[in-house]
């Protein structure tokens, strides 16, 4: 029996058909594990910790369901929106991680590849500034070197990560933005410093300054009472 053109073109559109199907399925679960994501660094930000752990929960959920109903088809897995969504996922658990110390996942853990943990790395790392930021404001610097602490780190193994952005999928890009996020993070954080010293080198020297004035009053009150007596002696003596 032989296969004509119109045979050819059916198969091949049978399989487009149940591909694009897979294809919007996979749409919507990237874009609901995105939100997932985002919700559960909200919660860790506020402290919210038995929220992050459900939504970091249910994002791992998420992000297995996504990966298993594509298996086999690698232009969906590698698809641009199937890797952002688990780039969000490895950001969400790295975060998590770090702000509570704990260990760091795997990217076999996430489902992941290595370029696509290495971007979540970059963005988990960038996120760290608010971190930064929220405790400089509470007052709380040593607190806030750790995480700068972190984001020097994870800087300082992209930067070794030379290889071509077709085989990273664009990390360059990625570390490129956290140098600059990393450099305004150590100028704000090194200027609170300086503030915090010259703020306890001030109060030292209020200290010291209101010792000494006490010190010169009681030894002058101590004089004029000392004279007070002498002259009435003189008077009355």
């Amino acid at each position: 029996m032989t296969t004509t053109l119109t045979d050819i073109v059916e198969t091949i559109r049978t399989e487009l058909t149940t591909l694009n199907t897979l294809r919007d399925a996979t749409l919507a679960r990237s874009r609901s594990l995105t939100r997932s994501c985002a919700h559960s660094i909200r919660a860790i930000h506020r402290h919210e910790w038995a929220e992050a752990d459900e939504l970091l929960a249910q994002a791992r959920a998420e992000a297995s369901a996504m990966v298993e109903a594509i298996a086999g088809q690698p232009t969906l897995y590698h698809a641009g929106y199937t890797q952002d969504a688990l780039k969000e996922l490895v950001e969400a658990h790295l975060v998590n991680a770090v702000s509570r110390g704990l260990p760091l996942p795997t990217p076999g853990e996430l489902f992941v590849t290595g370029p696509t943990y290495l971007r979540g790395m970059s963005e988990a790392a960038t996120e760290m500034r608010r971190f930064v930021l929220d405790l400089m404001r509470r007052g709380q610097v040593v607190e806030a070197e750790q995480y700068l602490e972190f984001m020097d780190e994870v800087y300082s193994h992209l930067v070794t990560v030379d290889f071509p952005d077709a085989v990273t999928d664009g990390l360059r890009r990625h570390t490129d933005v956290l140098r600059g996020v990393l450099e305004r993070t150590r100028g704000d954080l090194t200027m609170a410093i300086r503030q915090d010293q010259m703020r306890e080198a001030l109060l030292g020297f209020e200290r010291n300054l209101d010792r000494n004035l006490g010190t010169n009053f009681a030894a002058t009150e101590h004089g004029v009472e000392a004279g007070d007596d002498d002259e009435s002696q003189e008077l009355y003596g």
